[in-house]
């Protein structure tokens, strides 16, 4: 991979067409984890907010020679919040419930991990909310036990938001194009950076079509989508 050549001449800023910002969450789609293939996904309907919380990657100094050597790093973790105010059905095993008869729910069971699909919107100065969009593949999700407040109906009634907050262990890349990548537990996609067509492959995985189900692809065919495989 070669670093990209910075442009030659002056910087200038708040040009027309590059105020970018982003903005908004939608089309969610929960998909369960079946011996690490992600095979069956779900429309999550009601999402209100998807906060991403990436921790560690620390510098941890040390010294010797009497003077600072070396810095360590610590891994780097992902994790977050999901917020909303509904969740699929299917996202129950993922929330510690097991469904013994229809309609009967028992809590504080087992949590089976999950992964997470998002959109975000992606606007500047000139076309506003529909510049463009941001796709958001998350993998390894592991939910905590959230808490749930029921409140009474009153003159300002508010629907019940649910949350989340979630850990992740980062699944495999491997060697693509002859580059080694680290494990990962989150995948970008700029929809104003890719080809359309490579872009079409991949959203036909993540929400299905009229002959195929809905998945989420592992890191390394996603970028294979993308490097025209």
């Amino acid at each position: 991979m070669t670093a990209p050549t910075a442009p030659v001449g002056p910087l200038t800023w708040d040009q027309v067409g590059e105020r970018f910002y982003e903005t908004g969450v939608d089309k969610g789609v929960l998909y369960l984890n079946d011996g690490g293939v992600y095979a069956r996904g779900y429309a999550w309907n009601g999402l209100t907010t998807v906060t991403e919380s990436p921790s560690g990657a620390e510098a941890n100094a040390q010294y010797a020679d009497n003077i600072k050597y070396l810095n360590l790093v610590s891994a780097e973790e992902f994790g977050g919040t999901i917020e909303a105010f509904t969740y699929p059905e299917e996202f129950s095993v993922c929330d510690g419930t097991a469904v013994p008869e229809a309609g009967v729910y028992l809590g504080m069971q087992s949590r089976k991990t999950f992964g997470l699909s998002y959109r975000t919107r992606r606007g500047n100065d000139v076309d506003g909310n529909d510049h463009g969009y941001k796709l958001h593949l998350v993998y390894g999700c592991l939910a905590a036990p959230s808490e749930k407040a029921y409140a009474t109906i009153n003159d300002s009634p508010e629907p019940i938001s649910f949350s989340w907050e979630f850990t992740t262990t980062a699944v495999a890349v491997g060697t693509v194009g002859g580059t080694l990548y680290k494990p990962t537990s989150i995948i970008t996609i700029d929809s104003t950076k890719v080809l359309a067509a490579n872009l079409t492959a991949l959203e036909a995985e993540l929400y299905g079509t009229a002959d195929t189900a809905p998945s989420l692809p592992l890191p390394a065919e996603v970028i294979g989508i993308f490097a025209g495989a």
